[in-house]
């Protein structure tokens, strides 16, 4: 191929990848008019950049040879653009997610056709050049061909992240995002990827990092919700004891109830009047109470989603004297604990609302709050870098904890109420033996500040939060990292610890559900396979079971049960797909 060739190639390059690059920027766009409305996707938008391309090329060789083809050429295609117009009538242009409606009249009709004019002269001076005996409409599907190869790429790349691009770019919260991917992924690797898939397809280095990645994310966890849960911040998270539903607390000041399976919203508590920074729902699942930076303590009956009370310290029209920081309930749900920036925690009667007794002893913010099972033991910690550990029926310490460097951010109690854990701000989590009051063990792989942990109901498994957006699961006894995911503080599981929840960037909230540990069962009912719920929609199946193909698939994993695992899954969503057309 020449020079002038490669040029040609070079603008029709430059187009296609413009087009992906204006998809991708504005999101769903339609096509509008007399006809009805139809979408426009990003393979439509890179073949028309591909043609922008050409028409520009077409236009270069016209001026630079006078080719009066060129002109000709021009004419023809706005001719046929103003016919196109006065056939179908008016028309315009939609993008929803950027607010955009424009129409399009006669005039800027025929000004496309002239476009597509130009862009015919383009490639057939391009086919000149070239020396192939190509006809243009081979050309087109050609080029088409590579559009459509790397869409898919782009598709399986995002895949392999672990990442829905809609609910993750929420909010415009890209930049962030970015970072976080430049984390997982070499950024130069990534655009190799985009724009050469047939070269990185075929490259074994690229291919076993991405294959790593892949093991890495989706070994024994897999995100499969991220939902658009408030409009700020989530601080806190609660799991109901029934394991279906969920509440969370937000900056925008709301506590909002969520069924744990698919996501949906299913209620909105509202009346503190700054943002929530604690929630608890009682052992019984019948209360849930809220801690709110307006030093108040608000509970609500979930069942009739009335508002209970406020809790009121002696006669301060407040329950503390400034943000309550953590609740706790008793296992018996009489008792609630509550920590605040006041340096105090207070003991709370949960039917009445009377406080029980103050317990003082921190000199700075009490940021975390926790009871023992047997409702014998009260762990509090923060700013003054202490772990504390009281008798809860006398009131009276019985250790102080000195071994963090910083910040004390979380705390959490094993079910059987021997160990303590804690994560703070010096990026270390401290195991304590709550027999002994002595320290078992320091977790270190965290490389920014601890703020939320939470244990496993098996009691062998740890998950940590760190500020950065990294999300360890633990094994306890071990000491070691058994996985990274992405997600922020707070962090909860559910009762039977099949699921694990946390809070995204720009208020989502993402939903993990556990995996066997050699990937899923080899037998049992479909979605126990797939790794769903029953009651899971259709495009929630077909995702878990492209995900797992891709990930289990000979051709990729060559280990000894993969061919077991891929003909299990098959099976399964067979079975689903017969249900799914019988229903």
């Amino acid at each position: 191929m020449n020079s002038n060739s490669s040029t040609g190639a070079a603008f029709i390059t430059t187009g296609t990848l413009t087009g992906a690059g204006i998809s991708s920027a504005v999101g769903g766009i339609g096509l509008a008019g007399s006809f009805g409305a139809v979408g426009i996707g990003t393979t439509t938008f890179m073949a028309a950049g591909s043609l922008a391309g050409a028409a520009v090329y077409g236009a270069v060789k016209g001026i630079t040879e006078g080719d009066a083809a060129s002109v000709v050429a021009i004419a023809v295609g706005a001719f046929g653009g103003v016919g196109c117009a006065s056939f179908v009538g008016s028309i315009g242009f939609v993008a929803p997610k950027v607010g955009l409606a424009f129409g399009i009249g006669t005039v800027p009709m025929a000004g496309i056709g002239a476009m597509v004019g130009l862009a015919a002269y383009g490639i057939s001076k391009l086919l000149d050049e070239s020396q192939f005996m190509e006809t243009p409409m081979q050309v087109f599907e050609r080029m088409e061909a590579k559009v459509l190869d790397r869409e898919y790429y782009s598709a399986a790349l995002m895949e392999l992240l672990d990442e829905d691009i809609e609910q993750k770019f929420v909010a415009l919260a890209v930049e962030e995002e970015l970072e976080n991917l430049k984390a997982k992924l070499n950024i130069d690797a990534v655009a190799q990827v985009l724009t050469n898939p047939v070269k990185v397809k075929s490259s074994p280095s690229i291919q076993t990092e991405t294959l790593s990645l892949t093991n890495q994310i989706s070994r024994r966890w897999q995100c499969i919700k991220t939902i658009k849960a408030h409009r700020g911040q989530v601080n806190a998270l609660a799991i109901h004891p029934n394991g279906k539903t969920f509440i969370s607390g937000s900056d925008d000041r709301e506590v909002r109830l969520w069924d744990i399976t698919n996501g949906k919203w299913l209620y909105t508590f509202s009346g503190q009047a700054a943002a929530v920074l604690a929630v608890a729902i009682s052992p019984d699942g019948k209360q849930i109470i809220s801690g709110s930076v307006d030093r108040t303590i608000s509970s609500w009956q979930l069942e009739s989603k009335q508002f209970h009370r406020t809790f009121f310290y002696l006669n301060s029209p407040y329950s503390h004297n400034s943000f309550v920081n953590g609740l706790a309930y008793s296992d018996d749900g009489k008792i609630i604990a509550s920590a605040s920036t006041d340096h105090t925690i207070r003991l709370w009667k949960s039917q009445t609302g009377q406080v029980k007794q103050n317990l003082t002893g921190h000199s700075e913010a009490v940021l975390a709050v926790v009871i023992s099972p047997d409702g014998r033991v009260l762990a509090s910690a923060g700013q003054d870098k202490t772990v504390r550990v009281w008798n809860l029926p006398t009131g009276k310490q019985q250790w102080i904890f000195t071994e963090h460097t910083d910040t004390v951010h979380a705390l959490a109690i094993t079910s059987n109420g021997q160990t303590l854990i804690s994560g703070s701000a010096d990026t270390n989590i401290k195991v304590w033996n709550l027999t002994t009051g002595k320290l078992d063990q320091t977790l270190i792989g965290h490389s920014a500040a601890v703020l939320s942990v939470a244990i496993h109901p098996n009691g062998e498994m740890l998950a940590s939060a760190s500020q950065d957006g990294v999300i360890k699961v633990w094994n306890l006894y071990r000491g070691e990292v058994m996985e990274t995911l992405t997600g922020f503080s707070p962090l909860a599981f559910s009762p039977d610890g099949k699921v694990l929840i946390c809070s995204g960037v720009s208020g989502t909230i993402k939903i993990w559900r556990a995996l066997q540990q050699d990937g899923l069962p080899l037998t049992g009912e479909w979605w126990e396979i797939l790794g769903v719920e029953p009651n899971a929609t259709f495009e929630d199946v077909k995702q878990a079971y492209r995900r797992l193909a891709r990930l289990y698939h000979p051709d990729i994993n060559n280990s000894a049960n993969a061919k077991a695992v891929i003909q299990a899954v098959n099976h399964a969503y067979q079975v689903f797909q017969e249900q799914f057309k019988s229903s």
